[in-house]
């Protein structure tokens, strides 16, 4: 595929002149495995390939060597045994220019290609040339997929296998380093370089779930470590593990990956923020070194644990955790390192600015070939700290990295010197040897988060189990109460009633005595009428039928008397009937009411068991919870001592023995990370600890919190937590200068994500803010406000209320401390306003000229905008071409002298893009091009 049109970075000119025949190492690295759409040969070349003349076949790296990790530092640890792996070198041809095919159409190109014998021919006069054999040979017509699947495809293979891989390009400036790394195939995804094609086949492989990919974007300018990620963040140290040797630029900005377009913005992002200039060589030569690091952490699963007893004092073990898998994590990263090229100064025409970048390159490029060279001789020393490129690449030559090397060359003769050197630093790179290790450990801080989730479920119902207790209980004594109740009330009516039940049948048996004595004395009677009847006959002897009919009459009279006396004995006898019928349902209800409360007392006894029953229970559960308590205590106080009990088996004594190192190790070397810390107390303690009496438990706590902050994936869990909140109580209400540097620089922070800058302008963080920066002193404190401010100024919806709340005048009167860090946060808080600004005027939303001239920044901005510090420059750049998009600004651009600033930066401003902004801005505008005219200044 040809590289027309694509954006070329440096070369090198390294190396000494002459022939150099080496023949090809033999494969010792499984990178070199057959694939069915690999070139790369594991066999050495073919025996009847001529050496050059007087040039006796160097032998290949002999792998019996014995290895240096690391560029030569000693490395300890579980992993220390390796596999060795030779560097991988693949050569690739650009295809001429148009500047080429017309300058050297008279001459043979200085470079012949032998793809199927992956060997280089490099001219050296027309009838003799030299040999070079390579791990793979691409002509000018190869394409970027198989140029990936060559070099690159192995290493992330690898990589996603648990071991660290490098890929880097070499070459002179203009052969196709940058298009065969970090092409991004907007116009065509076939022209897609590494960077891309890498990701691709990572984010396929790891699964979303279990694994993550990090990615960090570098660039190594004029010896200083900056972040493409983070203009703001620059001259980032380099920190060396002294025990494993591991590099680690822990100050850089770490993004999570978890699709292919986020990354392909993120790498638009850091290419727009890396240095180039326009050299007769390049027209967009890279003036620095590009480094990505893609981090990937894959879960494995482990063996299964054994049976573990911890052991009390007494000698008795608690089995507590049974059925563990102990949790395995592969950790290994892939570097891609897109190099500068070395120049010659008669070629390139650098001066000034760019003669320095120049000679820095080429210093960096010159300690890197040197520790190329001593790593190919083995030599007792390798300058590795020589240069700070070499300190970042001491894992990729001489270390425990899988590395491939792709070297690029052009066809010119002109440039035979520079493609000479290159393929000599090539040759070179080709001994070196390295010890690939696979990066696996025990992901002891999974294993112990499982183990507290496991506890706090145990105390979660162990405390549910108590509540159900508890309430039962209180069920149980309302039951008891309430039955006592209903016995009482039973009680109640059940006298009641006996009382009643006595007064109606002592009622009813007057009543019958009554009824009984009133027919005795009525049958009494008629027995006495009778009687007198009888003898009334007995004694006359009046006229015996005057006699019988009075007799006669008297008893008729007497038997209607006596006729009358049966019925009022029926009707008595009837009465008396009716009141035993009475009287039998009251004895029923009675007896039914001492039934039930018969049932009562039962049922109060039953009620007297289950309480007996119930108070058991809830000793045996006491109990319970006391001894899965004292388990819980012990498992936490034998994971932090990173011990087993004595009970141990023999196979888990060697997993203990090295767990108890490493925390013996972490003891007494640094303290425990804050991400460590974290996890194990939990982020309410640490919230809680704001509000502490104590002033330096409440600096250690908000510094956490800070170091929390800093990442991405803890700032939703903080402030749903209620951490904003206590910062900004924090700023408003402490006099310790500590608290309110670090709690504005968390704010800061936070203040990096649109949603949360939203809650701090709702909580009235803008005039904390504000407030703070009047009363603070100190340039670091000024420099964490003027950050939160900067950040909060790149919100289109909170320009106004920013504005109002005194946010733009707050940084204007930060600039009274005059420290350049402070000044350049200023700076870049009034670049993100302008940007706002002129966005909301492009679309209709605002009118009116700027609020930042409103507030009187323009004569700042206009003083600071030739500044010598390069972030304060570039922000104020920036923050003018932005203000002079808009006719409605001009005026007060013309009077306050920011025309002039504007020609100058469209004239010699380093960045093209600014500078191309400015032209066409002052261009644009009418009222600009008058005042030129007016000042007979040709433009």
């Amino acid at each position: 595929m040809a590289f027309a049109g694509h954006r070329n970075s440096g070369g090198s000119n390294m190396g000494g002149k002459g022939t150099v025949r080496l023949e090809r190492p033999p494969s010792i690295n499984s990178l070199s495995s057959n694939r069915s759409n690999s070139g790369v040969v594991a066999s050495s070349a073919p025996s009847s390939s001529v050496p050059p003349t007087g040039r006796p076949k160097s032998s290949s790296p002999s792998p019996s060597f014995p290895r240096r990790n690391s560029l030569g530092s000693p490395r300890n640890g579980k992993d220390d045994c390796g596999v060795p792996g030779r560097v991988r070198v693949a050569v690739r041809l650009r295809p001429k220019n148009q500047e080429e095919l017309v300058a050297d159409a008279d001459f043979a190109d200085c470079v012949e290609l032998q793809p199927e014998l992956q060997r280089l021919k490099l001219r050296r006069n027309n009838w003799d040339s030299d040999t070079y054999q390579f791990d793979e040979v691409f002509t000018e017509f190869a394409s970027q997929k198989r140029v990936y699947e060559v070099v690159a495809k192995p290493v992330v293979e690898s990589v996603l296998e648990g071991y660290n891989g490098t890929v880097m390009a070499y070459g002179q400036t203009g052969t196709g380093k940058t298009f065969t790394l970090g092409r991004l195939g907007d116009e065509d995804t076939a022209d897609r370089g590494i960077m891309v094609r890498a990701m691709e086949d990572i984010l396929a492989d790891i699964s979303p779930e279990h694994d993550s990919v990090t990615v960090s974007y570098l660039q190594l300018y004029m010896e200083t470590v900056q972040d493409l990620l983070s203009p703001g963040n620059y001259n980032i140290p380099i920190v060396e593990d002294p025990k494993s040797g591991d590099v680690s630029v822990p100050g850089a900005t770490v993004v999570e990956i978890r699709d292919q377009q986020s990354f392909v913005e993120l790498l638009r992002t850091g290419e727009a923020h890396r240095f180039a200039a326009n050299t007769k060589l390049n027209t967009e030569s890279s003036r620095s070194h590009a480094i990505l690091m893609v981090n990937v952490k894959r879960a494995m699963y482990g063996r299964q644990d054994k049976e573990s007893a911890l052991s009390n004092e007494n000698g008795n073990g608690v089995n507590i955790l049974k059925g563990i898998r102990a949790p395995v994590v592969r950790k290994s990263k892939l570097v891609v390192v897109d190099l500068a090229g070395s120049e010659r100064i008669d070629k390139s025409g650098s001066e000034g600015h760019a003669l320095e970048e120049a000679k820095s390159i080429n210093l960096s490029l010159s300690a890197l070939g040197k520790c190329i060279n001593a790593l190919a001789e083995n030599s007792s020393h390798v300058p590795i700290r020589d240069s700070k490129l070499t300190r970042l690449l001491r894992d990729s030559f001489g270390g425990t990295a899988r590395t491939s090397l792709v070297v690029t060359v052009g066809p010119s003769p002109r440039h035979r010197g520079e493609t000479a050197s290159t393929i000599s630093f090539g040759q070179r790179a080709m001994k070196v040897e390295n010890m690939v290790k696979l990066k696996e450990e025990f992901d002891y801080k999974s294993l112990c988060r499982r183990y507290e989730i496991q506890i706090d479920k145990l105390i979660a119902e162990n405390e549910r189990n108590a509540k159900a207790l508890q309430n039962a209980e209180e069920e149980r004594d309302r039951v008891v109460r309430e039955a006592q109740d209903c016995a009482i009330e039973a009680q109640n009516k059940l006298s009641s009633a006996l009382e009643r039940v006595a007064a109606e049948r002592s009622s009813y048996q007057n009543e019958y005595i009554d009824a009984l004595q009133k027919l005795e004395d009525r049958e009494k009677h008629v027995q006495q009428q009778k009687a007198a009847m009888e003898a009334k006959l007995k004694d006359k002897n009046a006229d015996p039928w005057k006699e019988v009919n009075g007799t006669g009459e008297e008893l008729a009279q007497v038997k209607w008397l006596l006729q009358k006396e049966i019925q009022m004995r029926e009707h008595a006898e009837e009465e008396v009937k009716i009141l035993k019928r009475k009287i039998i349902p009251s004895v029923n209800t009675e007896m039914l009411e001492n039934a039930e409360v018969v049932k009562l007392n039962k049922r109060l006894e039953d009620e007297v068991q289950q309480k007996s029953k119930l108070e058991e229970e809830i000793k045996s559960l006491k109990h319970q919870l006391l001894q899965l308590s004292f388990e819980a205590d012990e498992t936490r106080r034998v994971l932090d001592r990173g011990g087993s009990g004595r009970n141990s088996t023999s196979s888990d004594t060697a997993m203990n023995t090295f767990k108890t190192n490493q925390v013996r190790d972490a003891a007494n070397g640094q303290k425990a990370t804050i991400a460590k810390l974290f996890e194990q107390v939990g982020l309410q303690k640490i919230l809680s600890l704001l509000e502490s009496e104590d002033v330096d438990v409440r600096v250690h706590a908000v510094k956490v919190v800070a170091n929390l902050a800093a990442e991405e994936a803890n700032q939703e869990r903080i402030v749903e937590a209620g951490g904003l909140n206590s910062l900004l109580m924090l700023l408003r209400s402490s006099e310790d200068e500590t608290i309110r540097r670090v709690s504005a620089g968390a704010i800061a922070n936070l203040a990096m994500n649109e949603t949360n800058q939203e809650l701090i302008m709702n909580h009235g963080g803008i005039g904390l803010l504000s407030r703070t920066a009047d009363e603070a002193e100190d340039p670091q404190t000024l420099r964490m406000v003027a950050g939160a401010i900067a950040n909060l100024c790149g919100n289109d919806k909170l320009q106004i209320k920013l504005r109002s709340e005194g946010g733009i005048r707050a940084l204007l009167g930060m600039v009274r401390c005059g420290h350049p860090d402070v000044l350049a946060q200023v700076a870049r808080g009034i670049a993100n306003f302008a940007k706002c600004e002129s966005r909301a005027s492009t679309q209709g939303i605002k009118t009116g000229r700027s609020l930042l001239i409103d507030d009187g920044t323009l004569p700042w901005i206009v003083q600071n905008a030739n500044n010598e510090a390069s972030p304060i420059r570039r922000h104020i750049e920036l923050a003018l071409c932005h203000l002079a998009q808009h006719e409605v600004n001009a005026k007060d651009l013309i009077a306050g002298g920011a025309l002039w600033e504007l020609v100058r930066i469209s004239r010699d401003c380093s960045r093209e893009d600014i500078r191309n902004l400015a032209h066409r801005t002052i261009v644009s505008s009418p009222i600009f091009q008058t005042e030129l005219r007016r000042s007979h200044t040709e433009f």
